[in-house]
């Protein structure tokens, strides 16, 4: 294997990527990886050899539809405990964030994971806690785990959950954007494996790295698609051997089968996307937020709720802009006073671009 720090060998692949005449458009969908190449000053190496490199929707908070945020807020609303993770508090609703009615006395308590959420309702058994279940098939293990254990009954799972593969279909068939290949999500593939990108191959034509978080990672699956275009036989790559196995993760894709069914769903900046959720299957539906307090989430039925004025971010995570392009990218918008999820994310690109933009690249 070679060392993940070896700068003489990054040097060469990027000398010979230099000398090839490239003019090509690769996709990611992973927050990390986005940062990797901000952080290290990767994206600006690659588009001196011809590779541009866009984010697409693999930030979990971001993809996360503004209906979804309006059902937390009406929860707590209505006096429900509602628990999620710190990005999510942030994000602003249609008139406010959660972060705002915990300033107005409904209990929103930020937690790191679903276990934490269970915990507050063995703790507090006179409250009604609602965890709000965001992320891909990376966190949705956890949450199914939870389920399986049977957590007490005054616990319920807003489950928001949503899948890679179908989103990256979504993007392809949209056809807005021209893609030459795609970089694959490490953290995702840990648990998928190989074989369910490989429809995409078959349907598309697109080559497909997976690839790691380190700088030379992302090198070499840029390195890999590049000889995968020059060769026209495209494939499904994996780079990240060190971590993912061709098969996955078996027990846990066991386990995802087992508590979730799949489902048609909105991703934010996308129209209905098929089968890219997950949702409760019904032998857990006591479980089930939505089905829990219907009633009360009744209320929303038949609302359109619309990206705050001026946001891009429904475009920022279809690849079609950059954050600088956004209006309100670092002037309305900071992460101190985001507008959009894209910016309170610590996985969203305008964030990852605020954060480096005054860096001096490595």
């Amino acid at each position: 294997m070679f060392s993940l720090r070896d700068r003489n060998l990054a040097r060469e692949i990027i000398s010979n990527l230099k000398e090839k005449d490239l003019s090509l458009n690769f996709m990611h969908v992973c927050g990390t990886h986005q940062d990797t190449l901000m952080k290290h000053g990767l994206d600006v190496l690659f588009k001196e050899c011809g590779v541009n490199i866009i984010q697409g929707p693999g930030c979990p908070v971001c993809v996360t539809t503004p209906r979804e945020i309006e059902e937390m807020i009406l929860l707590a609303r209505e006096g429900k405990t509602v628990a999620t993770f710190g990005d999510m508090i942030q994000v602003p609703g249609e008139k406010q964030s959660l972060r705002d009615l915990r300033g107005e006395g409904c209990d929103i308590r930020t937690v790191y994971g679903i276990e934490d959420a269970v915990d507050i309702a063995r703790r507090e058994e006179d409250r009604e806690v609602v965890f709000m279940a965001v992320g891909f098939e990376t966190t949705a293990p956890s949450t199914a785990s939870v389920v399986q254990q049977h957590p007490p009954e005054n616990f319920s799972i807003l489950c928001c959950h949503r899948t890679i593969p179908e989103a990256l279909d979504a993007i392809l068939s949209m056809g807005e954007i021209r893609l030459d290949g795609l970089i694959d999500p490490g953290h995702v593939s840990t648990i998928i494996g190989v074989k369910p990108y490989k429809f995409l191959t078959e349907k598309y034509g697109i080559p497909q790295v997976i690839a790691g978080f380190e700088p030379l990672d992302l090198i070499m699956a840029v390195w890999l698609l590049v000889k995968q275009i020059e060769k026209d036989k495209p494939k499904v790559e994996n780079e990240y051997t060190r971590a993912v196995k061709e098969e996955g993760n078996i027990v846990a894709q066991k386990l995802l089968k087992e508590v979730f069914t799949s489902t048609d769903i909105k991703w934010r900046g996308f129209p209905v996307i098929p089968e890219s959720g997950l949702i409760l299957r019904d032998r857990h539906q006591e479980y089930d937020a939505r089905r829990k307090y219907e009633d009360i989430l009744s209320k929303l039925s038949g609302k359109t709720f619309r990206e705050p004025p001026g946001c891009r971010c429904g475009e920022l995570l279809r690849g079609l802009i950059e954050p600088q392009e956004c209006p309100l990218f670092g002037k309305i918008c900071t992460p101190s006073h985001p507008v959009g999820p894209c910016m309170v994310s610590v996985e969203g690109s305008c964030n990852i671009t605020f954060k480096y933009s005054k860096r001096k690249i490595e």
